[in-house]
């Protein structure tokens, strides 16, 4: 642990400022309290703070280590007691010595210390406890920082673990689906089938490239999803329309890489996969105050699995990773009417990573 006050000047400034006024007030003390002339009191107030000062820089060497939080009280405080004895007989006879080598009236001087020895040594006391405090609240300040940093460790990898926990439960759900798909294609449009695996393959490879959870931004996003859906589009051809009105103030948004896709997925299958008739999946993104607002809607058949089940685990998903990049200010919201599902998600609108 660093010195707290030699490790830095505005620190050790305000140190020294301390010691010139309790050089200055002993001076003024001496002076009129007890009549000694100008230039002893100030020789004594000077010669007495600046050493205490010195002396008071090098007790925090043992005092670090007598007040740390693991060490026994009954052992604290006879260290404690041994080392302000210590520095407080160091600091009358070495002062003495000072002082007394330059003041001219030596035997006057020997009688007035004798006769303040009792004051002296209870102030040296009290400013030795003062010092004493003074590194215990650093100690103890310096204890709650770290204990905070080790916090804030922890719970930057226990978010980091529950964010790719959540990643892992997207990419294998899609992979299935879309191999049993492909393995459908082969048999009935083998052309398709083809065409479906470029395209996975590149879906994948954005996939694989974002596995941490670094932001992307929107624009990515969209052209993933944008690979999704084609991929979708050549299985279900002309029953499944895609519209988008993308504000483009919203493309450099940052958010977490792949988020969107469970959205879509729960559209596709709720919505093409539960009908005979043409589904639009419509996406609006716009920007409003600092939010940025992603809407997505597909109709839907009124007797559709959604009215009973629900979306399953991809809102929950979308939901939870929303809340721990963002924080309270992200949210997902669902809307259902008779013919269309609609899911709305909103997050700030960051262009710079924040730490």
């Amino acid at each position: 642990m660093k010195h707290p006050v030699i490790e830095s000047r505005s620190k050790l400034i305000i140190w020294w400022l301390a010691w010139l006024v309790l050089a200055v007030g002993q001076s003024l003390l001496i002076h009129f309290v007890y009549g000694s002339n100008i230039d002893v009191s100030v020789t004594d107030g000077a010669i007495s703070m600046v050493l205490f000062g010195l002396l008071g820089l090098a007790a925090w060497f043992p005092l670090k280590y007598i007040l740390r939080s693991d060490s026994q009280l009954f052992a604290s405080a006879v260290n404690v007691i041994l080392t302000g004895s210590l520095t407080i007989f160091v600091w009358l006879v070495v002062s003495r010595f000072l002082i007394r080598a330059i003041v001219h009236e030596k035997p006057d001087y020997d009688l007035f210390w004798h006769s303040v020895l009792v004051f002296r040594t209870t102030a040296g006391i009290l400013i030795f406890f003062v010092i004493m405090l003074v590194y215990y609240l650093f100690m103890s300040a310096t204890r709650l920082a770290e204990k905070a940093s080790r916090q804030a460790q922890l719970e930057t990898q226990l978010r980091e673990g529950e964010l790719k926990m959540l990643r892992a439960q997207i990419n294998p759900h899609f992979l299935f689906n879309s191999l049993n798909s492909i393995s459908s294609l082969t048999v009935t449009d083998p052309l398709k089938a083809r065409e479906m695996i470029v395209k996975l393959s590149d879906f994948m490879r954005y996939s694989l490239s974002s596995r941490t959870e670094q932001p992307v931004t929107l624009q990515n996003e969209m052209e993933s999803l944008r690979l999704y859906l084609e991929i979708e589009k050549i299985r279900f051809g002309d029953r499944l329309i895609i519209e988008e009105e993308i504000s483009p103030e919203c493309l450099s948004a940052l958010m977490p890489g792949m988020l969107l896709q469970p959205l879509y997925e729960n559209a596709v299958k709720h919505g093409v996969y539960e009908s005979t008739e043409k589904v639009v999946i419509r996406t609006t993104v716009k920007k409003i105050d600092d939010l940025v607002v992603i809407s997505i809607t597909n109709n839907i058949d009124q007797d559709s699995v959604v009215t009973r089940k629900g979306a399953g685990i991809g809102l929950k998903n979308v939901s939870s990773r929303l809340e721990l990049f963002f924080g309270s200010r992200a949210e997902v919201t669902v809307s259902r009417n008779d013919d269309s599902f609609n899911v709305t998600v909103k997050f700030p609108c960051r262009k710079t990573e924040t730490k």
